[in-house]
C-alpha cells in the first residue's frame, strides 16, 4: 500500500526532470535566453541543476520501492 504515493511521486518528479532538462536544452540549442532579464550562463545552470536534482529524487523515489 505504501509503494502506490513512492510510484506517483517517482513519476511526478521524473516527469518534470525530464521536461525541463528537454525545455533547457531546445532553449540553448536556439540560442534564446532561459529565463528572460537574467545571465543566460546563470539561468540556464540554475535550470540543469534543478532538472538534475528532480531527476535524482525520482529515481530515489523509484528505489524505495
Amino acid at each position: 500500500m505504501e509503494s502506490g504515493p513512492a510510484i506517483f511521486s517517482g513519476i511526478v518528479f521524473a516527469l518534470f526532470g525530464s521536461g525541463l532538462a528537454v525545455w533547457t536544452a531546445a532553449r540553448l540549442r536556439q540560442r534564446r535566453p532561459v529565463v528572460h532579464g537574467v545571465n543566460p550562463v546563470a539561468s540556464a545552470t540554475v535550470a540543469s541543476v534543478a532538472a538534475l536534482l528532480a531527476l535524482a529524487v525520482g529515481t530515489w523515489c523509484f528505489s524505495r520501492l
